[in-house]
């Protein structure tokens, strides 16, 4: 089993930064894909950043220059560095994560965190 725990959200002033965290419970953390999503109120769900199993870091159009994502894998954290916030990059964001054998056959995510709530104010 796999669980994952999603930290770091809060309020925060525009441009200002944040780093989320997700630490994964269980499983073999440094053979998984991982990746960040967020849903704003009253939209879907959408990809925002992450890293395959090979090592890879792939970034939503709309987030990329701007945030960073990384893992430790000695900690067993994934993070999501976040600067140059916008009031549009308000949302809860959620943490994910996935086989090797899954991402390579699919965009599916075995594992979803909690979500964690960012606010950004203008």
């Amino acid at each position: 089993q796999v669980q994952l725990q999603a930290c770091g959200g809060g309020l925060v002033q525009a441009g200002g930064s944040l780093r989320l965290s997700c630490a994964p419970s269980g499983g073999a953390f440094s053979s998984y894909g991982v990746g960040w999503f967020r849903q704003a109120a009253g939209k879907e769900r959408e990809f925002v950043a992450r890293l395959t199993y090979t090592g890879i870091a792939l970034y939503a159009d709309s987030v990329k220059g701007r945030f960073t994502i990384s893992r430790d894998n000695a900690a067993k954290t994934v993070y999501l560095q976040m600067n140059s916030l916008k009031p549009e990059d308000t949302a809860v964001y959620y943490c994910a994560a996935r086989d090797a054998v899954t991402e390579r056959a699919s965009r599916e995510w075995n594992w979803w965190g909690q979500g964690t709530q960012v606010t950004v104010s203008s």
